[in-house]
């Protein structure tokens, strides 16, 4: 499986907002809506490979600083480029 690991930027968020979503049970950040900015983003083959990228990257200055922040996501398994995958037929 591929993955993707990527170093965004952290959004600031208000004290007004952070009640609001609590007093109404909302999510303070919903990443399917409104994803934080990307800095870099790096493909990795397998898992080990993408937590050796991601410690690499964890290591800048404004990701310790929690200024920015590092995800390990993984990617579906890629489809064909054309249609359906091919039929088997027989035994």
């Amino acid at each position: 499986m591929r993955f993707l690991i990527v170093r965004t930027d952290i959004r600031t968020v208000a004290d007004g907002d952070i009640a609001a979503a609590l007093a109404d049970g909302n999510r303070l950040r919903d990443e399917t809506t409104t994803p934080e900015p990307r800095r870099q983003t790096v493909h990795a083959e397998d898992r080990d490979a993408a937590l050796h990228l991601a410690r690499a990257l964890a290591t800048v200055g404004a990701v310790r600083a929690g200024r920015q922040r590092v995800k390990v996501l993984p990617l579906s398994e890629p489809r064909p480029a054309f249609g359906h995958p091919p039929r088997r037929t027989g035994t």
